[in-house]
């Protein structure tokens, strides 16, 4: 086993130590979220539409969602009337993000959830190294890491059957 319970050729790739911590807490968060019927992607939208007036071009932005997947997750939570669409005040073509009564307190519950998973998963880390562990995240992605490259998209060819 290498450093960290973690082996082989991994054991030293950034980019799957993230990926793979990403892809572990979220499918913890999900099954968590379950109790209060929100999906982690739902509590993104929400949490950050609960910070005031956005538009879903700024929620996009925002969250690092594509344009077709925030409007499904807007038909969801507006659905279970948790979120609405209302004309924005400053431009007649946009339209703001508003959370509703409903969807407010369904985010405390959710907060709860997440804080309480976020909590439990850190647990593992001497309390000085969690606190350097989240600086040093936050100084990545506010930094180095804050934007995406631009690439070509990786093109995807079905398999051919024998």
């Amino acid at each position: 086993m290498a450093e960290g319970g973690v082996a082989g050729p991994f054991s030293s790739n950034l980019c799957w130590l993230l990926a793979r911590g990403y892809y572990t807490l979220t499918t913890e968060i999900a099954a968590e979220l379950q109790a209060v019927d929100l999906t982690p992607r739902m509590h993104e939208v929400l949490a950050a539409a609960a910070g005031g007036d956005r538009t879903q071009t700024e929620l996009v932005r925002m969250i690092g969602l594509d344009k077709t997947t925030m409007v499904v997750t807007l038909d969801e939570l507006e659905a279970a009337g948790l979120a609405e669409r209302r004309p924005s005040r400053t431009d007649r073509r946009a339209r703001v993000i508003g959370v509703t009564r409903a969807g407010r307190r369904k985010l405390v519950q959710a907060d709860e959830i997440i804080h309480r998973v976020h909590a439990d998963v850190l647990s593992v880390l001497p309390a000085r190294d969690r606190r350097v562990f989240m600086a040093s995240l936050k100084t990545l992605i506010g930094g180095r890491l804050a934007e995406p490259v631009a690439s070509a998209p990786t093109v995807r060819r079905r398999a051919v059957r024998a």
